[in-house]
């Protein structure tokens, strides 16, 4: 059994990139770059107006009210190359070419039109409305480097670079086997006694998504050497990372460390952490193996301490990036600590942190309203409320 802090040395270690492919934007989403974006061309191209109103010279203004024909008209997507004639104005548009030798571009609401003039009857003030050729950036500019993951806001700039594709890091593909005699599917539990719903792999998956993981298949199993052998041979076969949930300590029908057969080259058997020390970590040949204790707030707290950090570097990131701990105050008092680091669920509030009614680690009904983990070192003394606490978003 090793320390948390030692776990996670181990983890940032071991999680490296699987590889890079070029996808396209349809298929981008939540990946992360193995090269930077870079600009094809400056944004934007040429100058263009901020505002619908007319373009102008300055040396065409004069003290309001004043009078200037309007010799053409400017959309976005019209020819960049218009001039605008001296003693004239150009209706523009938002996002359109300012034509060459136009210094300002006159927002519309001061101006009133009659016929094919613009008559100038509000004062315009000194503002421009024109954004520059490369402003917003030029061409070359990286604009997102390597190791960045696409979200929805990202997605936009690297398209904007005017690329085909973009290259990322292969997505780390996962098997989850979730084991037990006991479990059944949610629906079905009802209906045999002993049964309860299989529920752990329903949030592993959605953890693992939303950490950039591609799921293959997630099964329920029983507790058959006949059955585990099997699926453990076909996960080990197909995934880079499999997460087995349940059968990790050392009871009778635990198989989940003996269904990968000898081969499991351990990173580490246990970690001294409440709740969660069963949780284990090993190499099977090139692949992972990921042992989840089977008590639901056990399997997610440490699904959120040990999976995330290392589907984000077998993404491509860095492990520690999703391990970003801070400081928040508490609202309650706080037992003093064991021989193991402690992370006790709560729920983040306006005024600081609240603990979750129940820390028990089978407890089911307070997850979906604990969504952060407060850690407290082995050994730590009793605080009172108020007190300063180290979290982690859950």
């Amino acid at each position: 059994m090793i320390a948390y802090e030692d776990a996670v040395a181990r983890i940032a270690a071991l999680a490296l990139p699987l590889g890079s492919e070029h996808v396209p934007f349809e298929r981008a989403a939540g990946r992360t770059l193995a090269a930077p974006v870079i600009a094809r061309s400056s944004v934007p191209a040429q100058n263009v107006s901020a505002m619908d109103g007319y373009a102008v010279r300055d040396a065409d203004t004069h003290a309001v009210p004043f009078n200037l024909p309007v010799c053409g008209e400017s959309f976005a997507g019209s020819d960049p190359s218009i001039d605008l004639t001296p003693g004239t104005a150009c209706r523009i548009f938002t996002g359109a070419p300012v034509p060459e030798g136009a210094d300002r571009v006159i927002v519309q609401e001061c101006i009133e039109r009659d016929g094919d003039i613009a008559r100038v009857v509000r004062a315009f003030g000194p503002g421009r409305h024109i954004r520059e050729v490369g402003s917003d950036f030029q061409k070359g500019d990286i604009l997102l480097p390597v190791g960045h993951r696409l979200d929805w806001r990202s997605m936009t700039t690297a398209a904007a670079a005017d690329r085909k594709d973009v290259e990322v890091y292969h997505a780390p593909r996962l098997v989850i086997l979730a084991t037990g005699d006991e479990l059944a599917a949610p629906g079905q539990a009802y209906e045999r006694a002993g049964a309860i719903p299989e529920s752990i792999s329903f949030g592993i998956q959605s953890l693992a998504q939303d950490s950039g993981a591609r799921i293959l298949r997630s099964l329920r199993l029983p507790d058959d050497r006949d059955i585990l052998r099997p699926a453990a041979i076909a996960a080990l076969a197909d995934a880079d990372l499999i997460v087995v949930i349940g059968g990790a300590s050392v009871g009778e029908k635990d198989y989940s460390r003996e269904m990968f057969g000898e081969g499991l080259d351990y990173v580490f058997p246990r970690v001294a952490i409440k709740p969660g020390k069963p949780v284990w970590l090993a190499k099977a040949g090139e692949r992972l193996v990921l042992g989840l204790p089977g008590n639901p707030t056990s399997a997610l707290v440490t699904a959120r301490l040990f999976l995330a950090p290392l589907l984000a570097g077998l993404s491509g990131r860095d492990p520690l990036s999703a391990l970003a701990f801070e400081p928040r105050r508490c609202l309650d008092a706080l037992p003093e600590t064991g021989d193991r680091e402690t992370f006790l669920r709560a729920q983040r509030t306006h005024t600081g942190v609240k603990l979750a009614v129940s820390q028990d680690s089978s407890s089911q009904m307070t997850l979906a309203h604990s969504n952060v983990l407060i850690r407290r070192e082995a050994g730590a003394p009793a605080v009172v409320p108020g007190a300063d606490v180290t979290v982690l978003d859950f």
